[in-house]
């Protein structure tokens, strides 16, 4: 099935969406992006990726494309034509482009921004193998730049630390600079020992993840202990679970990091529950 798309105002077959070579998304990677999961045919935490997203195009002094009203309508449409019940909504947005490639920003007075969607069907998101199963975790050197809070699509190191961790028989890398764990490739990381979750504390070093704020809140209200703080890898081997957290992933329990499995190897108590409350508040608070 042809998937229908989004592009600058036009709903179109993705055999036909086309944007500008010259377009700064694609020249110097300046666009800003977000990822929305469905369930159930409905959008989750749509308002938070909303309210993210003007973040990070302030941040980048990127003018918006629309209103978030006509964020959600798009975003609906999508997924009703694709027929989308479990997958991910795609959202870019770019400076757009003047007709030429400069460092330069364009005058955003007579320069559009680029505004792209498309939708993922994944059936079976909510009930994921590999949650079940959980993940192998390596770690690598964090060398990116220093503005990870907000949400770009400058992704090439985070994509070939998901080539390091499949070269090494793993899932995923957890990323350390200074000594520290600062997040994963593409979600947020926690680690549990005696009953407490730890995790590092929000700044310009790591993505505020949706999914963060909401599974941390949902941690809370069930009474579990939470500290945020810096922490190494060698703590988060010695703990007693882990997971990672992201919007199309949700809560993922984590198995192994560096070759040394956590508790006995399989997903932890801890980390499973709060998969299952935050799957039942998603699917009920979709929208």
């Amino acid at each position: 099935m042809t998937r229908t798309v989004f592009v600058n105002g036009e709903y179109l077959p993705e055999t036909e969406a086309k944007i500008s070579i010259f377009d700064r998304g694609f020249l110097m990677a300046d666009a800003v992006y977000e990822v929305t999961s469905v369930l159930g045919g409905k959008l989750v935490d749509f308002e938070g990726h909303a309210v993210r997203l003007e973040r990070s195009l302030k941040e980048l002094d990127m003018k918006a494309p629309c209103t978030k009203e006509e964020l959600l309508e798009i975003h609906r449409k999508l997924v009703e034509v694709n027929e989308i019940d479990e997958g991910l909504v795609y959202l870019q947005v770019s400076r757009g482009s003047d007709g030429d490639r400069d460092f330069v920003f364009p005058d955003p007075e007579t320069t559009e921004p680029s505004l792209v969607l498309f939708t993922q069907n994944k059936p079976g998101l909510a009930d994921s193998p590999a949650a079940q199963k959980g993940a192998k975790i390596i770690s690598i050197e964090d060398i990116r730049w220093g503005r990870r809070d907000i949400k770009t699509t400058q992704l090439l190191y985070p994509s070939m630390g998901k080539m390091m961790a499949k070269a090494a028989g793993a899932d995923d890398a957890w990323m350390i600079e200074d000594g520290h764990v600062t997040e994963g490739t593409s979600n947020n990381a926690y680690f549990v020992k005696d009953g407490k979750i730890v995790t590092r504390p929000l700044s310009n070093d790591i993505l505020h993840g949706i999914t963060r704020k909401a599974v941390l809140r949902l941690a809370e209200e069930a009474q579990m202990q939470i500290e945020e703080r810096l922490f190494t890898i060698d703590e988060a081997k010695e703990a007693d679970e882990a997971f990672t957290t992201s919007a199309s992933a949700f809560v993922m329990p984590v198995v192994e990091i560096d070759g040394v499995a956590l508790g006995d190897g399989t997903p932890g108590a801890l980390a499973k529950r709060l998969r299952e409350i935050y799957l039942d508040e998603a699917r009920a608070k979709a929208i």
